[in-house]
């Protein structure tokens, strides 16, 4: 591995990527727990005292660049999606205007059966219309070291 991780580190780490804005309907709401399988009527009921977005659902509020522009590659540039870890903070509701601010908040290397991989943790916080944290989104990017 070429690049030193501790110099991405230090450059990189909670630089601002992206800041986008999510009107959240009822549809969208619905057809997300509806594709999940749920049907705990807090998340499929309109209706239910408590409706809300299902735990999941800030996971598809995606919005611009997964790296800043200029970072730099690392191992061999063919990475895989890690998965991705949603942290709710309080109910997402129907008509909750969102913002999302998306950052690079963490770069570490893991040894494992297939050699050593890269992780980059691009993660997203969503704030509602009032200010309040609703939900994190961690996406976790996998690249290869190349070794």
């Amino acid at each position: 591995m070429t690049t030193d991780l501790d110099d991405v580190k230090r450059t990189w780490l909670g630089v601002e990527l992206d800041r986008a804005e999510f009107r959240i309907d009822v549809r969208r709401l619905l057809d997300w727990a509806r594709a999940c399988g749920e049907t705990d009527p807090r998340f499929v009921d309109p209706a239910h005292a408590d409706f809300q977005a299902h735990p999941t659902f800030a996971a598809c509020l995606t919005h611009g660049p997964a790296l800043p522009k200029g970072f730099p590659r690392l191992g061999n540039g063919r990475g895989m999606d890690g998965g991705k870890a949603v942290e709710i903070h309080r109910p997402i509701r129907a008509n909750d205007v969102l913002t999302g601010s998306s950052q690079v908040a963490d770069i570490y290397p893991k040894t494992g059966r297939s050699g050593t991989m890269i992780f980059v943790v691009h993660r997203t916080t969503f704030t509602n219309q009032d200010g309040d944290a609703v939900a994190t989104v961690d996406w976790r990017m996998i690249q290869s070291a190349g070794e």
